[in-house]
């Protein structure tokens, strides 16, 4: 069956009719012809497209794996918000998707990625950057596997996993440590939870994929006005109706004491590669995404996470947060991201794999190398380590001279790659105008700036050509 008759057949399985599609570029370019020392020189003839819903332009995650499968081989095809996205600049990126799903109903969804499907002409591995994405993949993505290639956990198991209450639930089951939390149907409920824990407390959106508030995902909350505060935010800006603000007991921080677990569970149920590592900062501090983190093995941590995943059945790229609670001594998980963590070029081998490079060697039906991430090797976000350096600073846990040392060493940034530099360019100007034009959008009010995303995630998307010339690139640059 050729590659337009399966997607006409599994178009006719979505409903409806005259359905937006995305945009592709695909610019006649061979393949690239770069040579990395795997185990074995891999096919790179299997496109990849990197699904993103989160309208966030500042996602360095994405451009994480763009150029890692770039600079693997593989033609890499990036579903992107807007034309000067900085990741869709990338020197690596064959073709960019110009469009909005995260407003569209499923069925439009599936006709655009089965459209998305019939300009690539063949068969693509399909890796989710964020929670949204892998939800709608688990749940609405039988459809697309005659033209799609991914991860098949349980279908209801990314959205229990992503929603804050129902991970405290599978903890509570499985008997995996986390913290006590309460899924507040009213801000006096939640004023009693709080009140129990003790202050400060955290925080967290219940459904944080769901919601157009401005809060941010998940905060420290240090007494019963900043609970209120943060109850108002939350109740006005949830699309769903219902404030969905999860508050959770706060485990006192220290240096050293938070950790993450990047991995990849394959078909045949083997994580590998799984690998551990601490966030030295974040940012916000403490409370936020990893601004600067270091690959640190921690056997127990990881046995104890890869017996999680088994039991749970899950499979593809899963990103967890963990902190280490002095009080008994536990590891309790804070977060699970069912799908690529922004952070995960930090665990990265020798031979250049990492989790996205074993998804698409394990997709398109190719061995994992049994390698293991390079020990100590750091990773920065320069977009946020220094403005997450001061808090630390503030708290007297970091000198400016330490400070600068970590980042003369560091062993990969995020935007910063002396073989890519459009992307860090465009940050670099996109940062410099959110600072200059902050205080115009506090003026003109967060409801304006979400219903003008409403519209243009609907409108018809426009062609754009990626900038793939990797064919002149080396091995990995790390």
């Amino acid at each position: 069956m050729s590659a337009a008759i399966a997607t006409k057949a599994a178009r006719e399985a979505v409903a409806g009719t005259a359905l937006p599609t995305p945009d592709v570029s695909t610019p006649d370019v061979s393949t690239p012809d770069v040579s990395t020392p795997d185990v074995s020189t891999p096919d790179v003839s299997t496109p990849a497209v990197l699904l993103k819903f989160d309208p966030n332009v500042m996602h360095h995650g994405a451009l994480g794996a763009i150029r890692s499968l770039g600079r693997m081989g593989v033609p890499v095809y990036g579903v992107q918000e807007s034309g000067w996205a900085p990741a869709g600049h990338s020197r690596y990126l064959r073709g960019k998707v110009l469009w909005r799903p995260a407003a569209l109903p499923a069925g439009r969804v599936q006709a655009g990625l089965l459209h998305l499907a019939e300009l690539i002409g063949r068969p693509a591995v399909l890796i989710p950057t964020d929670d949204a994405g892998a939800i709608f993949l688990a749940e609405h993505g039988e459809v697309l596997r005659g033209m799609f290639r991914f991860a098949a956990p349980p279908a209801s198991l990314p959205r229990q996993l992503a929603a804050k209450q129902s991970l405290h639930t599978l903890c509570a089951d499985l008997g995996f440590p986390s913290p006590r939390s309460c899924l507040a149907s009213s801000r006096d409920q939640a004023a009693r939870a709080a009140a129990d824990y003790g202050y400060p407390v955290v925080g967290k959106l219940a459904w944080p994929w769901e919601s157009g508030s401005r809060l941010l995902s998940t905060q420290v909350i240090r007494d019963r006005a900043g609970l209120d505060d943060a109850w108002r935010a939350v109740e006005g800006g949830h699309r769903c109706g219902g404030a969905g603000l999860m508050v959770q007991e706060y485990i006192p921080a220290a240096p050293g004491h938070d950790w993450f677990f990047h991995g990849y569970m394959g078909a045949d149920g083997t994580c590998r590669p799984a690998c551990t590592g601490v966030k030295d900062r974040s940012y916000p501090a403490y409370a936020g995404l990893t601004s600067f983190g270091r690959c640190v093995p921690n056997p127990a941590l990881r046995a104890r996470v890869t017996d999680l995943l088994t039991r749970l059945n899950y499979r593809g790229i899963a990103d967890l947060d963990l902190r280490l609670d002095d009080r008994d001594g536990q590891y309790k998980l804070l977060d699970f991201n069912p799908r690529l963590g922004a952070q995960f070029r930090l665990f990265t081998a020798p031979d250049g794999l990492d989790v996205v490079r074993a998804a698409y060697l394990d997709l398109t039906g190719q061995p994992v190398p049994a390698s293991e991430a390079m020990t100590g090797r750091t990773f920065m976000v320069e977009s946020y380590d220094p403005l997450s350096a001061i808090s630390y600073w503030r708290r007297g846990e970091l000198s400016l001279q330490s400070w600068l040392a970590a980042t003369r060493a560091v062993h990969e940034t995020a935007w910063f790659a002396h073989d890519d530099l459009r992307p860090f360019e465009l940050m670099c100007l996109r940062m410099g105008w959110r600072v200059l034009t902050r205080p115009l959008e506090r003026v003109a009010g967060a409801g304006a700036r979400r219903e003008q995303a409403v519209r243009s995630s609907a409108s018809r998307p426009r062609l754009r050509r990626g900038r793939n010339d990797a064919g002149r690139c080396g091995a990995d640059a790390s």
